[in-house]
């Protein structure tokens, strides 16, 4: 269930690095721990971002919560598909419900593999 080639934050966002850019979204984890997602607000392409940054929002049924860069650069693209259908996240986390593509300013940093975040998984229960 947990994409082996993917990075991950502490904050639950994964990441794909191919050719100096990086697309995100939210971890299964983080999806099922929200809820059905009813709301997604994404940064516009041409924005700079900061790792760590807050750049988007995800609503649900239970909560909202902020999602924050994992890298500094800037947004190439964004999943506008999610606008209509935020529940691609729930559905398909690592495909469909991507959410930003960002072109990095350097190489991720202090990002977690899948055994990793795994373990960091069973720390939080």
């Amino acid at each position: 269930m947990l994409p082996e080639d993917l990075l991950y934050t502490k904050s639950h966002e994964w990441v794909r690095v191919e050719d100096g850019q990086v697309t995100m979204g939210i971890t299964h984890f983080a999806q099922e721990q929200l809820g059905d997602l009813t709301f997604v607000e994404l940064p516009a392409p041409g924005d700079q971002v900061e790792a760590g940054q807050e750049i988007a929002t995800v609503e649900s049924v239970k909560a909202a919560s902020e999602v924050y860069a994992p890298v500094s650069g800037e947004i190439l693209a964004i999943n506008e598909d999610l606008e209509d259908a935020p529940e691609k996240i729930n559905a398909d986390p690592y495909g469909e419900g991507w959410m930003v593509r960002i072109k990095t300013d350097g190489e991720p940093e202090g990002l977690m593999d899948a055994e990793a975040y795994t373990q960091h998984l069973s720390e939080q229960e």
